[in-house]
């Protein structure tokens, strides 16, 4: 329950991160989601490595969304 109750409090602060265009700190919420998450799902994972994978790709996932979001609202093209 506490697990759950702390990926909540992640997910609103990631939520205030992502719309004020704050890339790292969106990021680094959105890994710890996945990193606390994870551990009410343990006993179903048989290889744990799996959690360090979607911690990474939740922080790369989001990372990257925002810095896309940022240059087209700043006008440029290219990402």
């Amino acid at each position: 329950m506490m697990a759950m109750a702390l990926a909540d409090v992640f997910w609103t602060l990631y939520f205030i991160d992502v719309e004020g265009r704050k890339a790292h700190n969106a990021s680094l919420w959105s890994a710890m989601i996945i990193l606390v998450t994870s551990f009410t799902v343990t006993n179903y994972v048989e290889n744990e490595i799996y959690i360090l994978a979607a911690f990474i790709g939740a922080y790369l996932g989001t990372y990257f969304t925002i810095k896309w979001k940022l240059r087209i609202e700043s006008g440029e093209e290219n990402f």
